[in-house]
């Protein structure tokens, strides 16, 4: 027997320091996945980075205000926050089972027994006191792929908090960019109904003095209905846009900024948009971060479950001492040595703990590679989606320029007796939707520009987020 332990401990030893499973290495991506964007050729974008807080290259003092509080009160942030503390626990005990354990006890008793002399019944007070100390060596590594496993995991949950910050940043300038397009509607609106109330006005005027027509009248006074019924929906976009602000901000819908309610038009880049390329958006996103730290935790919980497989090596101590009749510490004891555990009975349990955890790290890889070819596609997208939506808004300037002479002309032609009362209420009606369609067009391109952003992952890392990030790390 005695062999036989030695023969397993020499065995032990020769294998110390060796981690069962396999080692992690970061996954490389697609070679083209590093280059310049496809549609970054575009004039409306350049090759630098963008910069975190990119809200500021809008030069709004309003948006950067609500940007800050949203970061600063959110409470989806604070969730996250909370759920990268929960996960930081867990870490931080996972890093206490290197650490010896210990266990003290102690008794004390009042017992009454016969005298071995007299035979007489003699009561005395019976104490013991002992301590225990185990300390597992991590021959085969399960407790150090558990730490690395759990690392992985306070990394992907600082990921996930940053993917929350973009989150709320992006929401935060689109609902600030909404509220600003519904009042650019309104306003389109409310010129295209005092157009045709004027046009109203004039075919009552003219039908007065005899020279209209009651379908003259009749139909102008449809068309100014019509201009109006369009402004309730603008209306009940811009109190949503501003419930949505409160609640991004922290606040009840009740106490929604006010200052943001007559905000003129939507922000815009007085330049080009910085994009950078794919490696650096790779880098950057934090949903490609995530999937990463996944597989990473995923890869190392295979070395947990394969160091099953091994006995695990405790050494433990024990002292202890007995007082009976006065005499504490005379009954004094100790022990000293190693504990060997091998669980033959659950070795086949074990075999399929491990082809479990390498289907998962199968799986999170395969995860990976689809998160990496998602933030590629979702950033070619917006990156298009935007441009084209420039080219249209553009198109629809010149259109509304050109509605515009053309209505003045009509009504003109109408004033003079040479064009009929239709021809200037179709005129008047091409113009009120070709400037509710700018005013969409002009709301679609801020939206692309926020899509965008938050595509290229942008404004999680400032120094809040990052000495967050530094904590995750270090705890």
């Amino acid at each position: 027997m005695r062999t036989r332990l030695l023969s397993t401990l020499a065995a032990a030893a020769v294998l110390a320091g060796c981690a069962a499973g396999p080692d992690y290495q970061a996954p490389g991506t697609p070679p083209s996945a590093g280059g310049a964007f496809v549609a970054s050729a575009e004039p409306v974008f350049t090759p630098e980075a963008p910069p975190a807080d990119w809200w500021r290259l809008y030069q709004d003092p309003a948006l950067e205000t609500l940007v800050a509080e949203a970061l600063a009160n959110n409470r989806e942030i604070a969730v996250a926050r909370a759920n990268l503390e929960r996960v930081r626990a867990v870490l931080g005990e996972t890093r206490a089972a290197r650490l010896p354990g210990t266990l003290v006890s102690g008794s004390a008793q009042r017992v009454r027994q016969p005298d071995p002399f007299t035979g007489e019944g003699v009561e005395d007070t019976v104490s013991s006191a002992g301590i225990d100390v185990s300390y597992e060596v991590d021959l085969f590594g399960r407790i150090g792929r558990s730490v690395e496993a759990a690392q992985a995991d306070a990394g992907a949950a600082q990921a996930v908090l940053d993917a929350v910050r973009i989150t709320v940043a992006g929401e935060t300038a689109r609902a600030y960019a909404d509220a600003c397009a519904a009042n650019m509607q309104i306003a389109a609106g409310e010129r295209a109904v005092k157009l045709q109330q004027d046009t109203y006005d004039l075919t009552r005027r003219q039908l007065d003095v005899g020279r209209g027509n009651g379908l003259d009248v009749a139909s102008a006074a449809s068309e100014l209905e019509t201009t109006r019924a369009a402004l309730p929906p603008f209306r009940a976009a811009r109190e949503a846009a501003l419930f949505r602000l409160a609640v991004l901000t922290g606040r009840p819908p009740a106490e929604a900024p006010a200052a943001v309610r007559d905000c003129p038009t939507v922000p815009t880049l007085a330049r080009p948009i910085p994009v950078g390329d794919g490696t650096q958006l790779l880098r950057r996103r934090p949903d490609v971060r995530e999937a990463e730290r996944r597989l990473a935790a995923a890869t190392a919980r295979i070395g947990v479950a394969t160091a099953d497989l091994y006995p695990r090596v405790t050494l433990g101590g024990a002292l202890s001492t007995n007082d009976a009749g006065g005499s504490f510490g005379d009954d004094f004891s100790f022990s000293i040595g190693p504990l060997i555990q091998w669980s033959f009975p659950n070795v086949a349990a074990a075999r399929a703990r491990v082809r479990q955890a390498s289907a998962g790290a199968d799986a999170a890889l395969a995860q990976f590679e689809q998160t990496t070819l998602s933030a590629l596609q979702e950033t070619e997208t917006a990156l298009v989606r935007y441009a084209r939506e420039l080219d249209r808004r553009a198109a629809l300037e010149r259109a509304l320029e050109a509605g515009r002479e053309a209505a003045r002309l009509s009504r003109m032609r109408y004033e003079a007796g040479a064009d009929s009362l239709l021809a200037v209420l179709i005129a008047e009606q091409r113009v009120a939707q070709l400037e509710l369609q700018l005013a969409q067009s002009q709301a679609a391109a801020a939206d692309g520009q926020i899509v965008l952003f938050k595509a290229l992952g942008g404004g999680w890392d400032t120094p809040q987020a990052q000495a967050t990030a530094r904590a995750a790390v270090e705890g």
